[in-house]
């Protein structure tokens, strides 16, 4: 399927005028950034790198595209003639999948023909603005609960193909499991679940609920125990599945004092194994809060899905040089108060100290400053001549995201409100 449409009318209208003027064909460099990161966070997480490759593939305009385009007019013959032979042809780099990024990283340089690289502006824009929200989110949450899993629930709180979507991105940033099926098959991701509430109501009892579940999945399961009186239905989940419990999940209350009352009643009763999961609206304030209680897992679904208050990322999508009348290159910049970007192709450098740790983002226009043994570079080939090369794993990006985010200082761990946690150093052409 075309992934054609998914865009913004002006782009086509940019396309169609700029074709009438000469100008589609100049080489244009465009760069995708965060001019800030969401207000109070401390880094943000690049995700969607690889569904945006994906969709780029699938970037052309077949006769069901064009049939439309023509059908509203939204373009002339001569666009359409255009846009049926229409295929990427250029470069991309970018910051690979897992990435942390600051603001005014360059997460993504396009360059091509303006006719090539405009129309790429908004399917870009919304697959990265959306994983990397997800995977900023995810990253703090896997942070806060230290070694104990999360497993991603948030499936029903968001549109059907964004939970898949948001799956992925919480595993790439440290989540063990998911509850969407979609995203097991599509991206091998490890699924789980196992009763809600409606099942222990459909039977007569809480002891035949149950009965039910642990004959049909075995004393390993995990059995949901607040239906009603938790006390009695963690003394039943062990009469019941016996001392080999797998795991109780507590979905309401005070879940601090509560997974201490239940952790005592477990250790009692002989279930010492049994682990304590609980959900409920977590997110990852929540989930430090829960740092001192006896929890051995998080279900997080709401929060997730949704960035936990930061659902975009603020990304833009900017020219910032093109080739002039006589085919020399010239840095170019919207030059608006509030709005300000900076011309020029870009480089970006991760400096570090003597013991790895980052100290600042260094981004800068022309050739990198000379490379004393601590710096990182942070662009990668992603797609060259139009053709895919930066294609790579979700374990990949997974294990780059943990080193990643472990270079940081300290203070990135903190889940109070606070500026990024290393600067963004701009430097200027020659530098």
């Amino acid at each position: 399927m075309s992934t054609a449409l998914l865009t913004d009318h002006y782009e086509l209208t940019m396309l169609r005028a700029s074709l009438l003027a000469g100008t589609a064909h100049r080489r244009s460099v465009f760069e995708l950034f965060p001019r800030r990161l969401p207000a109070g966070r401390r880094y943000g997480v690049v995700a969607g790198v690889q569904r945006a490759l994906d969709a780029l593939e699938l970037f052309c305009f077949d006769e069901p595209e064009l049939a439309f385009l023509a059908d509203r007019q939204v373009v002339d013959e001569r666009t359409l003639e255009h846009l049926a032979e229409w295929r990427f042809r250029g470069d991309i780099w970018g910051y690979p999948e897992g990435e942390v990024y600051f603001p005014s990283s360059p997460l993504m340089v396009v360059e091509a023909s303006f006719a090539e690289a405009v129309l790429l502006e908004t399917l870009l824009l919304s697959i990265l603005n959306h994983d990397s929200a997800i995977a900023s989110a995810g990253s703090r949450m896997t942070w806060a609960a230290g070694d104990r899993p999360c497993i991603e629930m948030g499936t029903r709180r968001t549109h059907e193909e964004s939970a898949v979507a948001s799956a992925r991105a919480a595993y790439l940033t440290g989540f063990s499991a998911t509850s969407n099926l979609e995203a097991g098959r599509r991206h091998g991701i490890p699924t789980a679940g196992t009763s809600a509430h409606s099942f222990t109501l459909v039977h007569d009892s809480e002891r035949d609920a149950f009965t039910a579940q642990v004959n049909a999945l075995g004393a390993g399961t995990t059995l949901l125990v607040d239906t009603y009186d938790i006390t009695e239905a963690v003394r039943l989940g062990v009469e019941i599945a016996g001392p080999d419990l797998g795991a109780v999940r507590i979905d309401s209350g005070d879940l601090g004092l509560l997974a201490h009352q239940v952790r005592a009643q477990l250790d009692a009763l002989g279930a010492q194994s049994t682990r304590i999961v609980v959900t409920s609206d977590l997110d990852e304030h929540a989930i430090s809060a829960l740092a001192a209680a006896p929890v051995d897992g998080y279900g997080v679904g709401t929060s997730l899905v949704t960035g936990s208050g930061h659902p975009t990322c603020g990304f833009v999508y900017k020219l910032v040089s093109r080739a002039d009348s006589d085919g020399e290159m010239v840095d170019v910049a919207k030059a608006s108060v509030d709005k300000v970007s900076v011309g020029g192709r870009k480089f970006a450098l991760r400096r570090r100290d003597v013991h790895g740790v980052a100290e600042a983002e260094v981004i800068g226009i022309g050739s990198p400053p000379e490379n004393d043994g601590d710096d990182r570079t942070l662009l990668v080939p992603l797609v060259r001549d139009g053709e895919v090369v930066g294609r790579e794993v979700l374990a990949d990006s997974r294990a780059r995201h943990r080193a990643a985010r472990d270079e940081l200082p300290l203070q990135a761990r903190q889940m109070s409100r606070g500026e990024p946690v290393i600067p963004t150093l701009l430097l200027g052409a020659g530098h």
